[in-house]
């Protein structure tokens, strides 16, 4: 497929969306890892965190490459920056008001809404890496090849490890590490998989 020429004013507003992301996903694993009560959860959380913080220092190269200004605020910016303090709000409002164990599933679902703006906007710049024509797509490139497996890992393993404590705590059968962690998930297709054996798992 040829490629095509970008809006390069877009890819920046994406680029600092992604950074607002990651910024705000250190506060969002550091809230989630005070509601942990799983050891093997609390594990990938602590491993997810230290991702995090290394994500943030690429697209900071990623940064200065382009010349961008990592300070500079845009709408959209703001918006994702409120949502992830509204994240941090919720679990501390839930470690507040309820059980430890309802903390930890308030803390697993903020998780997987904040890795689902995360995980799209690394498929977006993973995107434009490959099919867009212009200067930033070599460092673009470099970034997510970086990234783009650990992002499917910290979705599809978090969103299994949810179900599996939301199921639990329904005093039903749970697969606990979930399938998406015993199959070692890295893909959309590999989560669906998993899920659809967890009842083979449970009979074994």
């Amino acid at each position: 497929m040829k490629k095509k020429p970008y809006i390069k004013k877009q890819l920046h507003e994406l680029l600092y969306q992604a950074l607002e992301t990651e910024r705000g996903g250190i506060k969002i694993y550091e809230a989630a890892l005070s509601c942990a009560q799983n050891e093997d959860l609390k594990g990938e959380w602590q491993e997810y965190l230290e991702h995090t913080l290394n994500h943030e220092q690429l697209l900071m190269k990623v940064f200065e490459t382009l010349d961008l200004d990592p300070n500079t605020i845009t709408p959209g910016r703001e918006v994702v920056a409120h949502i992830g303090e509204s994240l941090v709000a919720a679990m501390n409002m839930a470690k507040a008001k309820g059980s430890p164990a309802d903390a930890q599933l308030v803390a697993g679902e903020c998780v997987v809404l904040a890795e689902t703006k995360d995980h799209m906007n690394w498929e977006l710049i993973g995107h434009l890496a490959e099919h867009g024509e212009g200067e930033e797509t070599a460092a673009l490139k470099t970034a997510f090849e970086a990234v783009g497996q650990q992002e499917d890992h910290h979705l599809y393993h978090t969103k299994g490890f949810t179900r599996e404590l939301w199921i639990e705590s329904l005093g039903l059968p749970a697969v606990l590490p979930p399938p998406e962690e015993v199959k070692t998930v890295e893909s959309a297709i590999g989560a669906a998989r998993a899920e659809n054996q967890r009842d083979d798992m449970l009979q074994s």
